[in-house]
C-alpha cells in the first residue's frame, strides 16, 4: 500500500504540473485580444491625465459628434471616466493598488470591441452608438459628500432613455437605472474587457463568469463556440482576472444571459423586461468579506474550488493570525502548524507502521519468492506475517491521502487571496504571491520550464524533501527508492513558478513532517534499546 500511496500523491501534483504547463503556458501564448496601437502603448506614461479612449478619426467623422462629453467621478476608490457617447463607460482606475511599475491599476483603459454598460432595443447594442444628452459635470465624493447621481437622457420619435448612476463614497458599488420607453426589448452589456487588469498572468481564469442559481460558469475565447443563452436563476455577470473584476448585479428581474464573440473577444449581457431596470455595478478587488457584506452573492467571485468547504475555514484563521501578527508569512507559517496538529496522531502511527514494514522487508521477500506460483497461499502467508508483528500495510497511505483535500484547499487560497498580493514577508521575499526571482530566470530556451523564476525558497523546499524521503522508511527496492528520489528534483522545478507563499506553506510543512520523523525514529530506537535490553 505504501507504493499505492506515493501513487497517489504523485498523481496529485501531477495535476498541477499538467495545469501549468497544458493550461497556464498555452494560454500565455496566445496574443491580447486587443492589440494597442502606439498611442496606446504610451498611456502608461500620461495616465495621470485620465486619457479617455477614442475610435479612430474615421470613425469619429462618422459617429461620434463633437459635443460628445466625458463627466469624471472621483472617490476615495477609484476614478471612473464617462461618455455621453451610449451614455457608457470609458476609464475606470483603482486609486489602492498599484500594478508591478508601481502605477495605479487600471480595470478599464481601452474600452474595446463594446463598450461597458452600453444598452440596445438589441442584442446589436445600438445605443451604445448614440449621443446622449447630460446635465451632468465632473463628481468628488468625500465623507462630506457622500453620494451624487449623474443623468443620461436619450429620446427621438419612437424612443426614450434615461440612466440614472448613484456614486457612493467608501465603497466600489456604483447604481444603475435604466428607464427605457419604446423599446421591444432591453439589453445591457458589461462589455468585453472591463474588469480585467493584467492578461498576463493565466494562473486562474480571465474572462466572462456567470453565476446561475449557485453554479458558477466560467467562459473563455478559446473555449466558446458560437454564443451560450442561459435563463432563470441568474445571479451576476462579471469580467474578471486573478485579482480583480467587474460585475453587473440584476436588482429587476432579468430573462437573459447571452455571452457570445466578438472581434476576438468574449462579451456578456443580460436582457431585461419591463420598463425600468434597475443593477448594481461592481468593479474593484476580489475581498471576500467585503463582498459578502454586499448580500447579493458577489463572494463566489472568488473561486476557492472543489474544496471549499476546507478553503473557507482556513482563510479565515490565515486572516486572524494576521491580524496578529501582522506579517502574512508569518501567518501562513502558524497555519502550516495548525493544520499539522490534527494529523499528528495518524502521523505518528504511519510513521511507525513503515518503520515496521521496512523492517520485515526481507521476511516479505522471501514470502514472494517462495509462493510466487501460489497467489492466495502467498497472501495468508502475508497476513499473518502483518498480524504477529502488528502491521498495517495501509497505515503510511491514509494520512497522505487525508491531507490532500486540505493542500489542494491551501493551494487554492495562497494561489488567488487578494490579501497575499505584493504582501511582503521578510529579507528578499517582497510579494508572497509572486514567484522568489533573488536568483532571476531560467533561460527562455530551456523546453517547458523556461523563463520559470529561480529563488531560494523552492531549492530549499526541494532540499528538505531529499531530506524527507532519507529519513522516512521505506518498503520499496533499491531500484524503486531511486527512481522515486527524482520526485524532489520534479517538485523543486515545478515549484519554481509558483507563488512564495505556496512554497513558503510547503517548506515548513516538510520541516516539521522531517522534526516529527526524526522524534518518530528516535523514540523507535529507544524502544527497540530497551526490549533489546529486558530480553
Amino acid at each position: 500500500m505504501e507504493k499505492r500511496a506515493l501513487v497517489a500523491l504523485a498523481l496529485s501534483f501531477l495535476i498541477l504540473i499538467a495545469y501549468q504547463f497544458l493550461f497556464v503556458r498555452s494560454d500565455q501564448k496566445r496574443p491580447e485580444s486587443h492589440p494597442r496601437t502606439e498611442e496606446q502603448k504610451t498611456a502608461p506614461e500620461t495616465r495621470e491625465a485620465l486619457p479617455v479612449p477614442q475610435p479612430p478619426v474615421s470613425e469619429q467623422k462618422k459617429s461620434l459628434p463633437s459635443e460628445e462629453r466625458v463627466v469624471r467621478v472621483e472617490t476615495d476608490l477609484y476614478t471612473a471616466v464617462f461618455s455621453s457617447r451610449g451614455a457608457t463607460l470609458r476609464y475606470y482606475e483603482l486609486k489602492k493598488y498599484r500594478d508591478k511599475e508601481g502605477k495605479n491599476v487600471v480595470l478599464l483603459e481601452n474600452p474595446g470591441a463594446v463598450a461597458p454598460l452600453g444598452i440596445g432595443s438589441g442584442e446589436d447594442l445600438a445605443l451604445s452608438q448614440t449621443q446622449f444628452q447630460t446635465s451632468g459635470r465632473d463628481l468628488a465624493l468625500s465623507a462630506a459628500n457622500p453620494s451624487a447621481s449623474l443623468v443620461f437622457t436619450y429620446a427621438d420619435s419612437s424612443i426614450s432613455v434615461k440612466r440614472t448612476y448613484t456614486f457612493f463614497a467608501g465603497t466600489y458599488r456604483i447604481d444603475i437605472k435604466d428607464e427605457v420607453t419604446g423599446a421591444p426589448d432591453y439589453w445591457i452589456t458589461l462589455g468585453s474587457d472591463f474588469g480585467i487588469s493584467n492578461r498576463a498572468d493565466t494562473s486562474s481564469h480571465i474572462g466572462p463568469v456567470l453565476l446561475k442559481e449557485t453554479d458558477r460558469i466560467e467562459f473563455s475565447h478559446a473555449k466558446l463556440n458560437g454564443e451560450k443563452r442561459y435563463s432563470q436563476g441568474l445571479k451576476w455577470l462579471a469580467q474578471e482576472d486573478k485579482y480583480f473584476f467587474a460585475s453587473l448585479v440584476p436588482v429587476t428581474p432579468v430573462e437573459e444571459a447571452k455571452i457570445w464573440q466578438q472581434n476576438e473577444s468574449v462579451v456578456a449581457a443580460f436582457r431585461g423586461g419591463g420598463s425600468a431596470q434597475a443593477f448594481i455595478l461592481y468593479a474593484g478587488p476580489k475581498e471576500y468579506d467585503v463582498l459578502k457584506t454586499l448580500g447579493v452573492g458577489l463572494e463566489h467571485i472568488v473561486d476557492f474550488g472543489f474544496f471549499s468547504i476546507i478553503a473557507l475555514p482556513l482563510f479565515w484563521i490565515l486572516k486572524l493570525f494576521y491580524r496578529l501578527i501582522g506579517n502574512y508569512g508569518w501567518a501562513i507559517i502558524l497555519l502550516t502548524i495548525i493544520v499539522r496538529i490534527p494529523f499528528i496522531p495518524l502521523v505518528n502511527k504511519s510513521q511507525k507502521s513503515m518503520k515496521k514494514m521496512q523492517e520485515i522487508q526481507p521476511r516479505v521477500a522471501e514470502i514472494r519468492e517462495k509462493y510466487k506460483k501460489n497467489p492466495q497461499r502467498m497472501q495468508q502467508e502475508m497476513m499473518q506475517l502483518y498480524k504477529t508483528h502488528k502491521v498495517n500495510p495501509l497505515g503510511g497511505c491514509l494520512p497522505i491521502l487525508l491531507q490532500i483535500p486540505v493542500f489542494f484547499a491551501l493551494y487554492k487560497i495562497l494561489l488567488i487571496a487578494i490579501e497575499l498580493r505584493q504582501a511582503p514577508f521578510m529579507l528578499w521575499i517582497k510579494d508572497l504571491s509572486a514567484p522568489d526571482t533573488l536568483f532571476g530566470h531560467l533561460p527562455h530556451f530551456i523546453p517547458l520550464i523556461g523563463g520559470f523564476a529561480v529563488g531560494p525558497l523552492p531549492i530549499l523546499m526541494g532540499a528538505t524533501m531529499v531530506i524527507q524521503q532519507k529519513m522516512t522508511p521505506t518498503s520499496l527496492d533499491p531500484t524503486q527508492n531511486k527512481i522515486m528520489m527524482i520526485m524532489p528534483v520534479i517538485f523543486t522545478f515545478l515549484f519554481l513558478n509558483f507563488a512564495s507563499g505556496l512554497v513558503l506553506y510547503w517548506l515548513m510543512n516538510n520541516v516539521f513532517s522531517i522534526a516529527q520523523q526524526f522524534y518518530v525514529n528516535q523514540k523507535l530506537a529507544r524502544e527497540k534499546a530497551t526490549g533489546a535490553a529486558a530480553g
